[in-house]
């Protein structure tokens, strides 16, 4: 269920030059600090994804606290909100124990509020309480979140779906409409065409999952086979050690 893992250590959308940033000692330059946040700012006005990248700008942070931007750490922390299966988040989250505090009193730090609404929105995903996730979410509480952040990142609530459709696709072959709906926080007609798309269908209020390795149950058989000059070693020490 998991995409590859090598669309992860070098997404195929990254240019040349990030990639010689990512993965040269330039990456520690802090002069390139700009390339990297105006990537991230890509990132977020197209559904593009690269966690290495928005590591590097982490980990300059960590080195150069002259140029810690909230806006963009908290940026990060979105797009790696979604990076299921992938333990995005927590690695980002790892980096910020050393952030500075907010030296402008005029603009304190929004850091600190945000985070903890982020990590509980991440639990939950993690814990696939799906419902429970999308009430607070819409909360009055989580308004600046919505308003402030997730707006600006392009098809945000679809990238949570996305984590959804996952999860749905390895443990159902069947699921009511109701509850899938809750699912993705969809009703009606714009539930019916996003299940359209994923390729399901519905028949009397359940929608149909189509096969796939992981809803299968198949039992597994595996086959080892030993040569004689190892049966003999394992018998000879065995034999030794008894």
């Amino acid at each position: 269920m998991s995409e590859p893992t090598s669309s992860w250590v070098c997404p195929p959308e990254r240019t040349e030059i990030i990639e010689n940033l990512v993965s040269g000692v330039d990456r520690y330059n802090p002069s390139n600090i700009g390339i990297l946040e105006d990537y991230l700012y890509h990132q977020t006005r197209s559904e593009e994804y690269d966690c290495l990248a928005n590591l590097a700008i982490l980990k300059l942070y960590q080195f150069n606290s002259t140029l810690y931007n909230s806006d963009v750490v908290i940026h990060i922390l979105i797009k790696a909100l979604t990076s299921s299966p992938f333990p995005d988040f927590h690695l980002c989250v790892s980096l910020l124990d050393e952030r500075p505090s907010s030296a402008n009193a005029d603009e304190p730090d929004p850091l600190p509020s945000i985070l903890p609404q982020l990590q509980q929105l991440y639990a939950l995903l993690q814990q696939c309480r799906f419902p429970a996730f999308w009430i607070l979410y819409l909360s009055e509480d989580y308004r600046v979140l919505r308003e402030e952040y997730t707006v600006e990142s392009v098809a945000f609530e679809d990238s949570v779906r996305k984590v959804v459709v996952r999860a749905v696709k390895a443990a159902f072959t069947r699921i009511g409409v109701k509850r899938l709906s809750s699912y993705f926080n969809l009703e009606g007609s714009a539930f019916e065409t996003f299940v359209s798309k994923l390729g399901w269908t519905i028949e009397n209020e359940v929608v149909i999952v189509p096969p796939n390795p992981d809803n299968q149950i198949r039992s597994t058989v595996v086959h080892e086979t030993i040569t004689l000059p190892q049966l003999v070693k394992v018998i000879t020490h065995t034999a030794r050690t008894g």
